[in-house]
Formats: C-alpha cells, structure tokens, sequence
C-alpha cells in the first residue's frame, strides 16, 4: 500500500536504503492539487529512485494556513497525492514543518 503511517516511514527508509535505493522525502499541505505540485513532484522524483510525501494532518494545515482550511480532508488529500505517478509512498503528519 502506498499510504503508510508516518511511524513506519523510518523503518521502510532503513529498508530501501539497505537495498541501495536513494530516498527523496518532501513534504507539504497538498491542500488543493495544481499542476505546480504536479511539476514539484516530479521534480523531487528525479533525483532519487523512491519518493515518500509526508502530507500534513488536517490539524496541522489548520496551523498554517487558517480556520477555513483544508478544504480537502487528509484522507482524501492522501489519496490523491498516493494517485500520482511520480508519488511511491504517502504519509499523513501532525507536525507543522
């Protein structure tokens, strides 16, 4: 499955890297997909052979961008970040990073 809890994203990583497989991480909102995440997740797939996105909990996008966000729930924002090609593994995170 390509959404993983965020407390097994340290142990997948261990286990890619001792398959020699070069990790890339990002992370972000994702709030309301627009071709420039499209192109940023490209971009991020490029330089390694694995990509893992962190999304940012619903509590946490609330944090940053205010009440009236997200307007995507993190479930449904996970999904479709999971969706996209350049995209191997998802993880949902509290944190406001």
């Amino acid at each position: 499955m390509k959404i993983i809890p965020f407390s097994k994203v340290g142990a997948l990583a261990s286990s890619l890297r001792a398959k020699k497989r070069r990790i890339v991480f990002t992370n972000g909102c994702f709030d309301i997909i627009h071709a420039g995440h499209i192109k940023y997740l490209e971009r991020a797939k490029a330089l390694g052979d694995v990509l893992i996105v962190g999304i940012n909990s619903d509590s946490s996008v609330k944090k940053i961008k205010g009440p009236s966000r997200p307007v995507v729930r993190q479930g449904d924002r996970a999904a479709i970040v999971a969706a996209l090609k350049p995209v191997d593994y998802v993880s949902i995170f509290n944190d406001t990073i």
